[in-house]
């Protein structure tokens, strides 16, 4: 009987780290066994300037962030340059959060650095090159787990659920930069 209960305690103790893990509440940085992987790169053209492209990203960091994007950041200080910032995933279980610096070289550049999430290392920028009319949105980056073959299998999950993140995101800018682009146009 008691070997049981231990085996349902152990059970039930993996499943609610597993679930503290993917809700981004407990972010295990161990630094044994940390393997690397490639995020991207994630091409998109967007028919817009870079300069708008760059306003599109950095305005609901940078500035008060608007009521519809509320479910999916919140900013937690923001400077000049640079915030700090929660953002919310859906995923399979329920909401991953994560928690980020975010930092901007206009009109060029935005660089994100995990502080806390799923994983213990993603660090990824946002590449913006003019090309005429258009801006080339370039997304990048690398993530790191811990914990070798156990690891590397949990950061291909990560990995897809947060390219998946990010290819949400480029529609949405596209879509916001190109009909602000068109507006300006039509004036």
């Amino acid at each position: 009987m008691r070997s049981l209960f231990r085996g349902y305690a152990l059970a039930a103790g993996v499943g609610a780290t597993y679930r503290l893990v993917t809700s981004g509440a407990l972010t295990l940085d161990l630094g044994v066994g940390r393997r690397l992987q490639p995020l991207g790169p994630l091409v998109r053209t967007i028919a817009a300037p870079r300069e708008l492209v760059f306003e599109v990203i950095a305005m609901p960091y940078l500035e008060r962030t608007p009521q519809a994007l509320e479910e999916k950041l919140q900013v937690w200080e923001r400077g000049t340059d640079m915030v700090l910032a929660a953002h919310f995933t859906p995923v399979k279980c329920g909401v991953t959060t994560t928690v980020e610096t975010v930092r901007f070289e206009p009109p060029g550049r935005v660089d994100f650095r995990l502080v806390r999430g799923p994983v213990p290392h993603v660090v990824e920028s946002f590449l913006l090159t003019p090309s005429g009319e258009t801006t080339e949105l370039r997304w990048q980056g690398e993530l790191g787990t811990d914990l070798w073959a156990l690891g590397r299998w949990w950061g291909r999950r990560v990995a897809l659920a947060w390219e998946r993140a990010v290819y949400e995101s480029f529609e949405s800018i596209a879509t916001e930069a190109e009909r602000r682009a068109k507006v300006g146009t039509e004036s």
